[in-house]
């Protein structure tokens, strides 16, 4: 036997390493991109599960209480379990847009008694609804934010209809509610 018939040559050493590297370039690649979805499935998984609690939580608190008592903005962190994660609650007065102008504008307009009626049933959907957006806000592997926001309304059902020529009795439901969109 011939000493060189006992090792590799340098090329075939060459072409060996070649094709362990372009392996190992492949295999790391999938697995970075793997991971980067299961750590934002995870992300998610965690928006939803807080978002949803807080939505229950700001139903559960506001209940039983008036309009008013719901204030404009609300904002803290989740904890040391989630450092990563903050929540934001915002609420506004829900304002319905005066829709008489449709009404007129129709051939022949509308009479009084509509245009009355439909301008008190706006004055009382705005004064009996409130918009509650709760936000949860998540860091990203980037630092930057991404805002998840969830909107319930909560109405007044103790609130008195006085429209439509008549004092009608409100409905008997104790207190106002949430209801999520």
């Amino acid at each position: 036997m011939s000493k060189r018939n006992l090792g590799f040559t340098l090329i075939e050493v060459l072409v060996a390493l070649f094709i362990i590297t372009g392996s190992i370039i492949v295999i790391s690649t999938a697995w970075s991109g793997n991971f980067l979805r299961i750590r934002k499935a995870t992300m998610f998984n965690d928006v939803a599960t807080l978002l949803e609690r807080k939505m229950l939580e700001t139903e559960a608190k506001y209940k039983d209480k008036q309009l008013s008592e719901i204030p404009e903005e609300e904002k803290d962190s989740f904890g040391d379990d989630y450092k990563q994660y903050r929540w934001e609650i915002k609420s506004k007065d829900l304002e319905f847009p005066d829709i008489s102008p449709l009404l007129t504008s129709k051939e022949g307009g509308a009479k009084e008694e509509l245009l009355t009626m439909v301008k008190q049933m706006t004055e009382y959907l705005n004064s009996t609804i409130k918009e509650v957006k709760v936000s949860v806000f998540a860091k990203g592997a980037n630092g930057r934010e991404v805002e998840f926001s969830a909107v319930q309304y909560f109405i007044d059902y103790r609130k008195e209809f006085t429209g439509l020529g008549g004092g009608g009795a409100a409905p008997a439901a104790p207190a106002p509610t949430g209801g999520t969109k």
